[in-house]
């Protein structure tokens, strides 16, 4: 009897301490759950009132954790500017999985997905709990999957057709050349003036097939370790002549502490060189250019180019389609320009941002930097000073 007796309180302690050892390990689970920066905790209790909240989402929505414990659901919503998708049918049994939500702007714009479900002890309904998962850059990543996928599948219809294009295009040429030569002879200049748009309109399609090649990527991308202040350099003068056409200042801001980039020093000129010909042609006559360099996401180790224009902006209702192949708001353009830089700067691991309103557009070009220390750094920076035109 005393044997069976003492190997029941042996069992119950080993039963306490696996509880306790359960319960340390669930404890120390939730602490760092809570300080988690990259998910979101919110609990509230049974009236709806918060009971907890980590720092991730006090951060996301620019809010006090002691500001909001003790706080129902319904008050921190009346100090929003847009109300959060969370009810008190939550309570009632009503939860929600990968429920969508935008919030912010600009820089600090954040895509969650929220999680919701109840708290019960036994049978009692004692609170409830979201979780907030940011997926703003699987979302990016996404989006520049299914846009290279689009870029890729031109690249292949143009590298299989360039080729049967150009030889019909260049007999043409020829012969319309040909043609403007006897016209020329014989004085016929009406005639010659046709000759001469039809040799233009040519000249404008040999253009399009040479951007349908760039889509196809004949060429191979040459990484090497490149400063973005010195491939500026080399493009401003010829930013600057077209700057100066247009009425148009053009300032450009260096920064002297920025690390070397990994790109193709050609394609990426070529990037710059289309955005800020674009920017001028958004200005029309008169307005201000702004290029700036500058450090990108720190998360995501990037150095950033900013291309700024002070023209009449982008619609928001096109902003989405700017990088799309063919669409554009050009009467004479092809729609390519910008579905081009966004594939190269793609295929150098960065992506290109656009931001938009009445007072002007803003793109952000986006590369990583060297992982280099001393010698990675740039010691010059943009290689020019601020710079007024």
């Amino acid at each position: 009897m005393m044997d069976e007796t003492l190997a029941r309180r042996a069992g119950t302690g080993r039963n306490a301490e696996a509880r306790n050892r359960q319960d340390r390990y669930v404890k120390r689970f939730a602490e760092r759950m809570l300080a988690d920066e990259a998910t979101g905790v919110l609990l509230v209790d049974a009236d709806f009132r918060i009971v907890e909240v980590n720092p991730m989402v006090c951060e996301v929505f620019d809010s006090a954790r002691a500001d909001l414990i003790g706080l129902t659901v319904e008050g921190w919503n009346e100090r929003m500017s847009v109300p959060l998708p969370l009810e008190r049918s939550l309570l009632a049994g009503e939860t929600f999985r990968n429920r969508k939500l935008v919030w912010g702007t600009g820089d600090r714009m954040r895509e969650l997905m929220l999680d919701g479900d109840v708290l019960q002890d036994g049978d009692e309904t004692i609170g409830a709990y979201v979780m907030f998962r940011d997926v703003s850059q699987l979302t990016m990543l996404e989006e520049q999957v299914r846009r290279s996928d689009r870029l890729k599948m031109i690249g292949q219809i143009a590298a299989g057709t360039a080729h049967e294009i150009r030889n019909p295009l260049t007999a043409i040429k020829g012969f319309m050349q040909l043609l403007q030569k006897s016209l020329t002879e014989q004085r016929m200049a009406r005639e010659q003036e046709f000759v001469t748009i039809v040799l233009s309109e040519l000249d404008r399609v040999h253009e399009l097939v040479n951007e349908f090649l760039l889509l196809s990527k004949s060429r191979e991308t040459k990484f090497e370790p490149v400063r973005l202040g010195r491939i500026l350099q080399e493009m401003l003068p010829m930013l600057r002549n077209e700057a100066m056409l247009h009425d148009i200042t053009l300032r450009y801001e260096p920064r002297n502490d920025l690390p070397l980039v990994l790109a193709d020093k050609e394609m990426l000129k070529q990037v710059f060189l289309n955005l800020g010909k674009n920017a001028i042609e958004a200005m029309g006559k008169g307005g201000s250019l702004v290029i700036r360099e500058r450090r990108g996401d720190p998360r995501l180790g990037q150095v950033s180019v900013d291309i700024c224009d002070t023209g009449g902006g982008i619609p928001a209702e096109l902003l989405d389609r700017v990088f799309d192949p063919f669409f554009t708001t050009k009467e004479q353009g092809t729609g390519l320009g910008l579905s081009i830089c966004q594939r190269i700067v793609h295929d150098l691991g960065g992506h290109i941002d656009v931001a938009s309103s009445s007072a002007g557009t803003v793109f952000t070009v986006s590369i990583p930097f060297v992982g280099v220390r001393g010698s990675g750094m740039a010691s010059g920076g943009g290689a020019l000073s601020l710079d007024d035109v």
